[in-house]
This record gives structure tokens, sequence and C-alpha cells, in this order.
């Protein structure tokens, strides 16, 4: 129902009941038009082209200090997922790199997850994380007590 049918229904100046039946004609008619064994979409908005994204890219990262934490700001800039191994450095180094990271990803609208003990993944928010890795971890972790 177009606009000006609003508002001429609004008004009074037209019943909804005339314009119910216009736009079955209009239907009607264009069904008519297309062939029978034509299976195009007549909307193209409807079409989503399934290879948007060709060249997608995880980029490994073990930084060595907090200076090369930049590289994986630019990487997360630039809409790649970025894998951060943080298990050679200090604990007071890497919780300066989780927190940088953490702030990166947020100003980006990404995420961040821990997927195992001092490992990171660090996505744009193109890239969904689904799903937790937290119980592999803790049986891993008591796995370790245990011996």
């Amino acid at each position: 129902m177009g606009v000006m049918n609003k508002l001429l229904n609004f008004i009074g100046l037209q019943e909804e009941e005339e314009i119910v039946e216009k736009e079955r004609i209009v239907d009607s008619s264009s069904e008519q038009e297309q062939p029978a064994g034509d299976y195009r979409k007549t909307n193209k908005n409807n079409i989503v082209s399934i290879h948007s994204q060709k060249n997608v890219r995880v980029i490994l990262s073990e930084p060595r200090s907090y200076d090369e934490t930049q590289d994986i700001a630019d990487h997360l800039r630039s809409r790649r997922t970025v894998v951060v191994n943080l298990q050679r450095l200090r604990q007071d180094q890497a919780v300066r790199i989780v927190d940088f990271l953490s702030g990166t990803v947020y100003a980006l609208n990404g995420a961040i997850s821990k997927v195992g003990p001092g490992i990171f993944l660090c996505t744009p928010d193109t890239v969904e994380i689904q799903g937790a890795i937290k119980d592999l971890v803790d049986e891993e972790a008591d796995y370790s007590n245990q011996r």
C-alpha cells in the first residue's frame, strides 16, 4: 500500500476496500508476466553472495614484548582474526598485552576469548565466536594437578 493511499484512506477520501482490490489486480497481472518455467528471483535484494570474503586470514602471533602489540592491533583493524600466544612472556607483560588487546577489540566491536592457558583469540566484528573451551581448560588443569 503506497503512502498516498494511506494518506487518502486516513483522511477518508478513499476506502480501504478499493485499495485492496487495486493491489490484487496489480499482483495478478505481475504473476502472469513471468513464464511458468522461469525460476529467477524477481526481487534482487534477496540475492546474497556466498563468496563475500575470499581471502580470510588468521594471524598467529607470539609476541616477545609489549611493543609488538601494536602490530596485533593493526591486524585487527584490518579485520583479520589473530591468535595470540602469551605463554613465553612474564605474567605482568602478558596481563598488559591482554588489557591492551581487550581495549582494541572493544573499540572495534570485536571479541576476545581465551582458548587455552596463555592463548587468546581476538576477532574483529565480522567474525562471531561460538562456544567455549573453558571446560577443556579446566579439565587440563585438574589433570595436571593430579600428576
